[in-house]
């Protein structure tokens, strides 16, 4: 989470576009995004270069012969030759860091530097650069799983006015923890993001993957309860083609906005995943269908957004279910994303896990024949606070065979987390304690450790989920314990009351007495 200092301060780097004519929210974020990038690929290049000596190899800096596109040196320079850099030469070079044929080069083609005031740009600057180092402060503090870069952007997002525009809103870094935790991806594993926004779930996988192949005297415990690298994540991936699988192959994204796909491109190189695979591309869509296959993904991680309903001309013909909620839809294309054994940790609003409707159970019951549904976990109703009240569920499953007339599903899990280790108001501090691990060792040991009485987390069989509709809901198989409640007779009650007032009477007289 963002601290009120670093909130204070993007709240003024906004305000200085704004005052300087720059006043749509989307062409700010763009030109704010750019600039962030400038500036962290400089430090990138730097911490590479640092692991490289770390492990005793070459490394040859991407800035070689261009060292004037360094932040490092034109943040140093007068305002107006510091323009002349940025805008003729540092951008240009961002522009072209991938061959032409990936999809960073391509949607960075068309890509504008508009900022022309160097006044603003010598401001913004300074403003990033204060940025960072509050950011490096949260970094040694524990917070370097996932990216602070993301925050920022929700962050804006949401202070300009966009904030859950479509049902979009960020998923929480510790949540996207507890979810690689629990799916395990792996250094083989092809892992898509159907609906990736800024590739906060590309990023989690990945540095979950480092952390996961990280020597021990490398690992410390985060904020959270859970392992990270110090520094230097996945010492003990010795082979270079394990790497370059990595860099280039292993992650993949999809969104319908342009300027996420960028800032998501981005995202993901400055974590380290040189080439990403990131498409503009709708997933719901009929275009979808004549570019991809079915079946390609082993991992799929995801947070849809709960838009409501969808254009229906332009929804895949593959996506077979009775009406447009984006969620449901968005299940079935993950269930038809995942190769056979392949596993998906999906966010959905609570109303896809009980609504009735022919859709909702078209959708179930794809989730329960063409996959092995393995668990439910209730998340609290704050989870996305400030952005959104919507109660939320995590769904695990894996995948078991395409258009299954029978049911692959035999018993579901269910797990409730009460809290998620934040306060569940607006502004969601850290608690003292860390929920995280637990509910990921309750998951891990489900199978030996599941009590039979129906409090917290317990086995449902298919049959009495059968029985109940198909609903999926928490509530609907907990068992509910009432204490019985024992209350004052009537009398003592009227009583009290008469006490009450006539304390009520003393207090008006006396306060009479003081304003005559």
């Amino acid at each position: 989470m963002l601290s009120n200092e670093l909130k204070s301060k993007i709240n003024k780097l906004w305000d200085k576009f704004w005052s300087r004519g720059i006043t749509n929210p989307i062409t700010a974020i763009e030109q704010i995004s750019y600039l962030l990038f400038m500036r962290r690929i400089d430090d990138a290049d730097t911490l590479e270069k640092a692991k490289a000596t770390f492990d005793e190899k070459e490394y040859d800096s991407i800035f070689k012969g261009q060292e004037d596109c360094r932040w490092s040196h034109f943040s140093q320079l007068e305002p107006d030759a510091m323009l002349d850099v940025v805008a003729n030469k540092a951008f240009d070079f961002i522009k072209s860091l991938n061959d032409p044929s990936q999809p960073y080069s391509r949607y960075m083609e068309n890509a504008t530097f508009i900022i022309k005031n160097s006044a603003l740009l010598n401001e913004a600057v300074l403003s990033i650069d204060e940025l960072f180092q509050d950011i490096k402060q949260q970094q040694d503090e524990g917070q370097q799983f996932q990216d602070t870069q993301g925050d920022l952007y929700e962050y804006l997002i949401d202070e300009m006015g966009s904030g859950g525009k479509n049902g979009q809103f960020r998923t929480p870094r510790h949540l996207i923890q507890l979810m690689c935790e629990i799916i395990d991806p792996d250094l083989t594993d092809k892992i898509c993001d159907p609906a990736c926004g800024t590739g906060g779930f590309l990023v989690g996988a990945y540095q979950y993957i480092l952390t996961k192949y990280t020597s021990p005297k490398e690992i410390i415990k985060d904020e959270n309860g859970l392992k990270r690298f110090k520094r230097f994540g996945g010492d003990k991936i010795r082979k270079q083609e394990k790497w370059q699988y990595l860099w280039e192959k292993a992650f993949f994204g999809f969104d319908v906005d342009q300027t996420m796909v960028r800032i998501g491109l981005m995202n993901l190189m400055l974590h380290g995943i040189k080439i990403p695979q990131i498409e503009n591309t709708d997933s719901l869509s009929k275009k979808y269908d004549k570019k991809y296959k079915d079946g390609e993904y082993s991992v799929i991680l995801a947070n849809p957004p709960f838009t409501g309903r969808v254009d229906k001309g332009g929804i895949s013909d593959e996506l077979k279910i009775t009406g447009t909620n984006s969620e449901l839809l968005f299940l079935i294309r993950i269930s038809k994303m995942l190769c056979i054994g392949g596993k998906a940790a999906v966010i959905i609003p609570e109303g896809v896990l009980f609504g009735g409707s022919k859709a909702h159970t078209q959708t179930k019951e794809i989730l329960l024949k063409d996959n092995k549904l393995e668990a439910v976990i209730s998340l609290p109703s704050g989870a996305f606070k400030p952005y959104t009240g919507v109660k939320t569920s995590i769904l695990i499953f894996t995948k078991a065979e395409e258009e299954s007339p029978n049911w692959h599903t035999e018993k579901v899990w269910f797990y409730e987390l009460k809290n998620d280790g934040y306060s569940l108001d607006d502004n969601r501090k850290k608690l003292a304690e860390n929920p995280l691990p637990i509910a990921r060792d309750a998951y891990k040991n489900r199978a030996t450790q599941t009590p039979i009485e129906r409090t917290n987390h317990f086995y449902v069989p298919i049959s009495e989920i059968q029985e109940n509709g198909l609903d999926l809901s928490y509530n609907r198989y907990k068992k509910f314990e009432y204490e019985e409640q024992t209350y004052e007779s009537p009398q003592k009650i009227l009583e009290t009351l008469y006490n009450l007032e006539d304390e009520i009477l003393k207090d008006m007289e006396d306060l009479k007495n003081l304003i005559e």
